[in-house]
């Protein structure tokens, strides 16, 4: 008896001492996307036990299919915490899937964003208060993203168009350096030079200025005279000082 007690005292012991080793293991393999996070409570309480169940059972494709629609439901009821809520169960369920992220965060800093603005039965601070929120939301939900899919082309650009268009006031930097990454990662080439305009309007920024003059420079050489793309040109070619004849015409 004495001999079988020592024996479990060993064996707990070697379980505890092995405990930080596996969970550094289990660590290290999600942050390198080998294992999915756990679920939580709220997806049980979203999904019900049937489909929390089928989650555990392999089926998160499907249930993430689910709380999509039940997200889509939501926003049709405009009931925005909700629609944030049933988002983040998708997103955790299937966070490989671009689109969940994309229309997740564009349904906060477009869609809930721009409603909180305009509805006149709040005090207009309040208002802008919420507004400024759900904006932070969308680019939240987008960096999130971004750490299960760093190259994608489609969350770079969607991110550089919050920082552009919907972050108050814009953030030039953030949104040149998205749109960029866009580009490089399989991204249209329209990604580069919005890069290209964002920096442009940057204060003090020989570095970016460079940069973008080079790529709206190239961009004109192959035959490409838009009117936005000449005004930007000009208005680098001031900045840095370009002599008048290398300048485009």
């Amino acid at each position: 008896m004495k001999r079988k007690l020592q024996a479990l005292i060993v064996f707990l012991l070697l379980g505890i001492a092995k405990l930080p080793l596996e969970q550094h293991t289990v660590a290290a393999l999600r942050d390198h996307e080998m294992l999915y996070q756990p679920l939580d409570y709220q997806a049980r309480d979203a999904v019900g036990q049937v489909g929390f169940a089928a989650a555990l059972g392999g089926l998160r494709s499907l249930v993430a299919s689910v709380t999509y629609l039940m997200g889509f439901t939501a926003f049709e009821e405009v009931n925005w915490p909700r629609v944030d809520f049933l988002y983040n169960i998708t997103t955790q369920l299937q966070p490989r899937f671009d689109v969940y992220w994309k229309d997740a965060a564009e349904h906060m800093a477009y869609d809930a964003a721009s409603n909180y603005r305009y509805d006149e039965s709040r005090p207009r601070l309040y208002r802008e208060q919420l507004y400024r929120q759900y904006v932070q939301r969308g680019i939240d939900i987008l960096k999130d993203g971004l750490r299960f899919l760093p190259h994608n082309d489609r969350l770079h650009a969607t991110l550089a168009d919050l920082y552009s268009r919907r972050k108050e006031p814009p953030d030039h930097e953030l949104a040149g350096r998205h749109y960029l990454l866009a580009y490089q990662n399989g991204g249209l080439p329209v990604n580069a030079r919005l890069a290209a305009y964002e920096w442009a309007q940057l204060d003090n920024a020989p570095e970016r200025w460079r940069a973008a003059y080079q790529i709206l420079r190239d961009s004109y050489a192959r035959g490409l005279h838009m009117p936005g793309l000449v005004n930007f040109l000009h208005m680098l070619e001031n900045k840095l000082n370009v002599p008048p004849m290398q300048r485009a015409r």
